[in-house]
């Protein structure tokens, strides 16, 4: 790798996800190989701001790799968003003497990197969601360690409800995407998933799958929604109590999602990204996104990755479709 680069920030931002401390790791060392000094900046925008950072070596990433969360903190910034908070922004990395950022998160993230690039800082992206949401990437660090936590929980709840004779209707999280969802209901073998990329046939998407189900002899049925599902879990749970009479519960699995030991893909893949990130660095590129295009490690231009769109694997979907009810 060819050194333009002395000294880098690395910062964690938005929703935090598990793997992020693998990046921070990989960031750090793979920069310390290149003979780059590294700097976090804790707590997202709100720290670059504020000056809130902490000296980063070899030493001080050691043994976060399994760790969940993100040891940089992360928080969401109003101020960042406007140009003056952009201004103390870059006043914090000139201060400090950064010649880059790397910025771990999701669009949000991406787009404040867009912002300090178009004022002459060389920034870098990596994709950090348990959403699975960002367009330019087949996968984004945290997702499969989200869909296993949910599956586990799901996996405890069909105990419960196979004893009660019950319909569980469990919301998990995606934000306004349908990934987490669609992918966990079939790893549980949902009765039927509801996800915000399709409009909702009532009856066909949702009400006749149970009773496909019934007919086949199932007592219990497991109905998966995303969060972003207009009305969210309580609405269809209400929904199929009054027309199918059955005793209905809902459970919403919120922010544990989140949480727990990165899995091994996402150790993996955050310390591939991180290594990606500074490569691009210190050879002199910016104004990057890392990704993850089937097993290939690419990178894009911020501006071209933030104009992409994603849409629900069809195939899986298909999957699904052809799958609930037959349980």
């Amino acid at each position: 790798m060819e050194n333009q680069i002395h000294r880098i920030g690395v910062l964690t931002s938005g929703g935090d996800a598990p793997g992020m401390n693998a990046a921070v790791r990989a960031v750090v060392r793979t920069a310390q190989d290149c003979g780059i000094e590294c700097v976090g900046i804790r707590r997202g925008w709100n720290g670059l701001i504020t000056s809130d950072f902490v000296q980063l070596g070899a030493t001080s990433v050691s043994h976060i790799i399994d760790k969940g969360g993100t040891i940089l903190y992360t928080a969401r910034s109003e101020e960042f968003k406007t140009p003056a908070g952009q201004e103390r922004a870059v006043a914090t990395c000139k201060m400090l003497g950064l010649d880059a950022l790397i910025g771990i998160g999701g669009d949000g993230t991406f787009q404040g990197l867009l912002r300090l690039a178009e004022r002459g800082l060389s920034v870098v992206g990596i994709p950090g969601t348990i959403d699975n949401d960002i367009a330019c990437s087949s996968y984004t660090i945290g997702y499969d360690t989200a869909c296993n936590t949910a599956l586990e929980s799901i996996d405890k709840l069909r105990d419960t409800m196979q004893s009660h004779e019950r319909c569980s209707v469990v919301e998990v999280m995606g934000h306004r995407a349908g990934h987490l969802a669609l992918n966990v209901g079939v790893a549980c073998g949902a009765t039927a998933v509801i996800v915000p990329e399709h409009p909702v046939d009532i009856e066909n998407d949702l009400l006749e799958p149970i009773r496909r189900a019934r007919l086949g002899g199932r007592t219990h049925f497991m109905v998966i929604v995303a969060e972003g599902v207009d009305g969210g879990a309580y609405s269809v749970g209400k929904v199929i109590e009054d027309a199918t009479a059955l005793d209905t519960r809902v459970t919403v699995l919120g922010h544990i999602q989140r949480g727990g030991s990165p899995s091994s893909r996402d150790r993996i893949t955050a310390t591939y990204m991180g290594f990606e990130a500074v490569r691009l660095l210190a050879e002199g590129k910016t104004c990057r996104v890392v990704a993850l295009q089937g097993e290939n490690y690419v990178d894009y231009d911020i501006t071209e990755a933030l104009q992409m769109s994603k849409s629900l694997d069809q195939h899986t979907y298909e999957v699904m479709r052809a799958l609930t009810g037959v349980q």
